[in-house]
């Protein structure tokens, strides 16, 4: 465990403006290396022991939230659904003993980025911890604005989706699909490149969670009337098309 964290120790270089990470943990011998380690990376850690503590200190819009699912007042899926119900657009990590893939679905549909079953490495969650801060802060490179009334406009540096006026609220995994089809629109995007791009190779769960996402995606976009469509190619990928364009 020491070594690990030792290991992160040229965190600054990592961390450089002392992202914020809030640990949501109840257990001490959990929350005491888990914090140690994010430290001595750089980042800028808060740690709380309870689901209604965490819904309070995200007034403080951490980058990212490590959250534990058994928690002793409010079970973490219902933090996750709250959390992005009152608009936080972090990045959310599920730690937990549930390891079934249908709770890692589960999880994901809740508004999760990532999810690691207990027992973990610190090494992984280091490794995991840098990959999302990491692609949080890519998606602000990549500048999309499709102003037509009819379509989309991306907001990439507020993290944010427009259908005219109106605000299509994503999750973090939601925006980060949505932002790679629309940087390439009208050409299939590999479901091998978005598995990698949005959960990287560190993703250890079923593809499925990306045809979940998906599906949501599509549903949300439809329910605000957005002409643009995500179109499946069978067997290569998903293809993002305005709406008077032939699948």
């Amino acid at each position: 465990m020491g070594t690990s964290a030792e290991r992160g120790s040229a965190g600054p270089m990592l961390a450089p403006m002392a992202q914020r990470v809030l640990v949501v943990e109840d257990e001490e011998d959990i929350a005491f290396p888990l914090v140690r380690t994010l430290e001595r990376e750089g980042y800028d850690v808060t740690w709380v022991d309870s689901g209604q503590k965490a819904l309070d200190t995200l007034a403080s819009s951490p980058e990212l939230v490590i959250l534990d699912l058994g928690l002793p007042d409010i079970d973490g899926l219902e933090v996750c659904r709250r959390a992005r119900e009152a608009g936080f657009e972090g990045a959310i990590m599920i730690v937990t003993a549930r390891a079934g893939e249908l709770d890692r679905v589960v999880g994901l549909d809740y508004g999760a980025d990532d999810y690691l079953a207990k027992p973990f490495g610190l090494a992984e969650l280091q490794a995991r911890v840098r990959a999302l801060l990491r692609r949080t802060s890519a998606t602000t490179t990549t500048a999309v604005d499709d102003s037509r009334p009819d379509g989309l406009r991306i907001d990439v540096d507020a993290r944010r989706v427009y259908a005219g006026e109106e605000e299509v609220p994503l999750t973090g995994k939601e925006f980060e699909v949505l932002n790679i089809l629309a940087a390439n629109r009208d050409k299939v995007v590999s479901r091998g490149r978005l598995m990698a791009d949005v959960w990287d190779e560190n993703w250890y769960g079923s593809t499925k969670t990306l045809d979940v996402t998906i599906g949501r995606l599509r549903q949300k976009l439809e329910s605000v009337g957005v002409t643009d469509r995500v179109v499946a190619v069978r067997g290569v990928g998903f293809r993002l098309e305005g709406g008077s364009s032939d699948a």
